[in-house]
């Protein structure tokens, strides 16, 4: 009674959640409206006995994949003003596209047929002696182990088409030259001083090239070192030049 008052719920607001995702204006709203239905079908595989199911989805697609879709919309700056504007113009065609997939999924449903063992197996869905962990990996990397493969090839040919369509060279970005930095010798940007005890970089006639300041500053800095004089260098932090 418990189970199928929990499965109930669960399911509830997992089709709430999914009918959010897609209908929230805010995409951020969105993204966590998937968080939620992630966790509810989560909580689903639980009472149906995948455990491992559950806990992928978790981990890998709440603690993954949403938070990283959550971060890309947060850091994207989206004009809705400009989305909305070419709803009107774009709306005959989102809704011939809604009609074939609800015609299509009508056809799925209307010749869907369930096995005479169909019952049975649903109540048992992993072998006797064997976890449900072990039960799929068994069916995924030994009956499946092709299709699993090429599958997860095709992602890798997605990702790295995605790289290539987005990476944008720019004439500004600076690029390591590996031979130059393989070559370099430590005397090329070391050099050993015996810096006395107190002595400062500036006593020792060692200079690093500052960046331009502006005038006020310059004079600003003339005007304390003039104050100070020696009797500043011998009493604070060396000045870096």
């Amino acid at each position: 009674m418990i189970t199928a008052i929990a499965f109930y719920v669960f399911t509830a607001i997992l089709l709430v959640s999914a009918a959010m995702v897609v209908t929230a204006r805010n995409p951020v709203h969105s993204v966590l409206f998937l968080i939620l239905a992630f966790f509810n079908a989560a909580a689903l595989f639980l009472i149906a006995g995948a455990e491992f199911l559950a806990m992928i989805l978790v981990i890998v697609y709440v603690g993954a994949v949403a938070v990283l879709f959550l971060f890309v919309v947060m850091m994207l700056d989206v004009d809705f003003v400009a989305m909305r504007e070419g709803f009107q113009r774009y709306l005959p065609v989102g809704l011939a596209v809604v009609t074939v997939l609800f015609a299509e999924l009508i056809f799925v449903l209307g010749g869907w047929k369930f096995a005479p063992a169909a019952m049975s197996v649903r109540f048992s869905a992993t072998p006797a002696g064997i976890s449900n962990t072990a039960a799929i990996g068994r069916l995924l990397y030994t009956d499946y182990i092709f299709l699993f493969q090429t599958a997860g090839l095709v992602l890798l040919v997605a990702m790295i088409g995605a790289i290539v369509l987005t990476l944008r060279d720019r004439k500004t970005s600076r690029h390591q030259v590996i031979r130059n930095q393989n070559e370099r010798q430590p005397g090329d940007t070391l050099e050993m001083v015996d810096a006395a005890l107190g002595a400062g970089i500036k006593t020792l006639g060692i200079y690093r090239p500052k960046p331009a300041a502006s005038p006020e500053l310059e004079h600003a800095e003339a005007d304390h070192g003039g104050g100070h004089g020696d009797h500043g260098d011998a009493h604070h932090s060396p000045e870096v030049r």
